[in-house]
């Protein structure tokens, strides 16, 4: 049966909202196919708003290698601004994807990627939306399988209720894989309903199913184990480890927005995985091994990208895309290559030592020389060594030195406030800092427009760290010591006007620790907060705290728990917590290690240049570190030339 589009409906209440380009649909390299010539149908989601959802990788990746399959479509929907959702629920238009302007409940499986916790109201706004019930133990036959994915979803505990399915790790092999299962239930008529079709899922040991599990709870509110309430669905369930991304040169044809989005660039994913070890970054552990795309592979795909889309600016993107083994290569290669053309490059942030002048140039050759951005994350030696980030005080002003004195004048320092073992005197250690990035810079380039720019995030411990045990810094302590540290730059003569100061306060964090390591009790405040109104939690102007507290203290009494609880409270060893049967590869043995080296402020090297630490992900996930340098050159060598020239090469 065919399914109609709801744009007729939806076209009427444009003229209404703001920004109703984000609704159209029909974006440069979108995919439409015809609903009947398929058999397995996709609603892929990015839970905010067009502008930020529509240049996410992951969700543009899933989107090219579910469409390129025979009988299988996929279609993209996004959250809609509070204007659109109060015009369509007063004329009854569902939610609907922007591909074509289906409703999303007709779908098979409806799949969400959250990069951050602070979504998961704007999922339950769309599931409400959709017409498809909230909880899933609510869902009949007709209604998709929601499924969680992305860095989120590693704990997915806290919208257990509100999921059908959780993957993790890596999506691109694991989406065809449940598309295979999925097929083969529908072919046969769908026999045991919804559950049958869960329970095979359940059964590869490869995609989580709340339902199928049990939590029980110890009298003092801790869990006391998590346990399979059905034969035959495994204990633990695996990441996904995707080796060889040169087999998957995604998105080969990126998406190119209507409307203004949050980036205006093609990106290529150089590399997966890190292996750094910051012990606050929860994206280098649980994106273990590192694994490197080729030189060539790199190069035929920025040379793809490039001809589908029209950019002007190609981001290499990783984790810390420096550390790749032939980095050099590839900068050059690709300024040589589109240097008629002038194609700028990026990478994301640089690590201070990894940076390197040529390397920079490189990178600005063909563009503009914007500013250039660091991240020390400690403002002292000592936090440095607690959370392992190996930067002395002197490879920053060395680094920041050399980029003054090629032409830069703008450099931006990013850091954390919250660290465990932290002090007020660390986090003012951060100003002195600046003022000698700024005094350096004075005096090599003899210039005093010079600009630095410190930019603090608050510390949010997150799950499969060696920070999930830490205490998180409450929101009037993190408020307080921001306050000393601005005044500190604030009231410096010298130099203070030559610095920028940007921060979150406190708030936000305490929100997203609650969600990040809590388990399916916090479900009820998610709800609570939902029915109260809450959306677009990640936005400043959308964002309140004092909801999400008043929603915990309604809702998490009955449970013999509070906010605090979850968030300031440090946990001990013996604790089970709430995502420890979901299998990251890391030996929570070697975690606790890492946690106590912390705490000694003991630092260890990256496991790609030394010998192996032994934190469990190659053996446990039968994966392997891959990196480079392959010794290739970028092909191919022909330079670009401008539209019109005679000769070639």
């Amino acid at each position: 049966m065919s399914v109609e589009s709801v744009f007729p409906q939806l076209e009427a209440l444009l003229p209404h909202v703001q920004k109703p380009i984000q609704y159209v649909g029909g974006e440069l390299n979108s995919t439409v196919k015809p609903w009947e010539s398929c058999d397995v149908r996709w609603a892929l989601m990015y839970p905010d708003a067009y502008e930020v959802g529509l240049p996410n990788q992951g969700v543009m990746i899933l989107y090219e290698v579910l469409n390129e399959q025979e009988g299988v479509l996929a279609e993209r929907t996004y959250s809609v601004w509070p204007d659109l959702e109060a015009l369509m629920r007063e004329h009854a238009v569902p939610q609907f994807t922007v591909d074509a302007h289906r409703p999303v409940k007709a779908f098979d499986v409806f799949g969400l990627s959250f990069s951050t916790e602070l979504g998961y109201t704007n999922m339950l706004t769309a599931l409400d939306l959709a017409g498809i019930p909230l909880e899933s133990r609510d869902r009949g036959l007709d209604d998709p399988i929601v499924l969680a994915g992305g860095h989120a979803a590693f704990n997915p505990e806290p919208i257990a209720d509100f999921i059908d399915a959780a993957v993790i790790g890596d999506g691109e092999q694991a989406v065809l894989d449940m598309t295979k299962i999925i097929r083969e239930w529908k072919a046969e008529g769908r026999p045991g309903g919804r559950e049958e079709v869960l329970f095979r899922l359940a059964k590869t040991g490869a995609v989580y199913i709340p339902r199928f599990y049990d939590v029980e709870y110890l009298p003092d509110g801790r869990i006391a184990r998590v346990v399979p309430n059905k034969s035959g669905v495994p204990w633990r369930v695996s990441k996904h480890t995707v080796m060889d991304l040169d087999e998957w040169p995604y998105p080969k044809q990126p998406l190119v927005p209507l409307a203004e989005t949050v980036h205006e660039r093609m990106s290529v994913e150089i590399f997966r995985g890190c292996t750094r070890g910051c012990r606050f970054c929860q994206a280098g552990m649980i994106t273990r091994p590192v694994r490197e795309r080729s030189i060539t592979g790199i190069g035929d795909m920025v040379e793809k990208g490039l001809k589908a889309t029209g950019f002007e600016e190609v981001g290499l993107l990783s984790l810390s895309s420096a550390d790749h083994s032939e980095i050099a290569e590839v900068a050059k290669g690709l300024a040589d290559r589109y240097e008629e053309d002038k194609i700028g490059l990026s990478l994301p942030s640089t690590r201070v030592d990894a940076f390197n002048v040529d390397l920079a140039n490189e990178l600005t050759r063909n563009g503009r020389r914007s500013g250039l951005t660091f991240a020390p994350e400690g403002g002292s030696e000592r936090m440095r060594k607690v959370i392992n980030k190996m930067v002395s005080e002197e490879d920053l002003i060395r680094t920041v030195s050399t980029a003054y004195g090629n032409g830069w004048r703008q450099v931006k320092l990013y850091f954390m406030c919250g660290l465990p073992t932290e002090t007020d005197e660390d986090v003012l250690q951060i100003a002195d800092m600046a003022m000698k990035v700024i005094a350096e810079g004075r005096k090599v380039s003899g210039q005093n427009d010079i600009r630095c720019t410190v930019s603090i995030g608050g510390f949010v411990p997150k799950p499969h760290t060696p920070f999930q045990w830490a205490p998180q810094l409450s929101a009037e302590e993190t408020d307080a010591r921001l306050t000393k540290l601005r005044d500190k730059i604030r009231g410096d003569k010298k130099y203070g006007r030559s610095i920028g100061f940007r921060y979150h306060d406190g708030k936000p964090g305490i929100v997203e620790g609650l969600l990040s390591r809590g388990d399916r009790r916090i479900g009820a405040v998610i709800r609570a907060v939902y029915e109260d109104g809450g959306r677009f939690d990640g936005w400043r102007e959308h964002f309140s705290y004092d909801r999400w507290m008043a929603c915990a203290d309604k809702t998490l009494p009955a449970f013999g728990v509070d906010v605090d609880w979850y968030t300031t409270r440090e946990k001990s060893y013996e604790e089970v917590l709430p995502w420890d049967h979901l299998d990251s590869g890391l030996d929570k043995d070697w975690l606790w290690e890492d946690w106590q080296d912390a705490l000694d402020e003991t630092e260890v090297e990256d496991c790609r240049w030394t010998p192996c630490f032994d934190c469990g992900v190659c053996p446990a996930m039968d994966t392997h570190i891959q990196i480079g340098p392959t010794g290739k050159k970028l092909l191919p060598l022909t330079v670009n030339q401008p539209a019109g020239s005679a000769h070639t090469h």
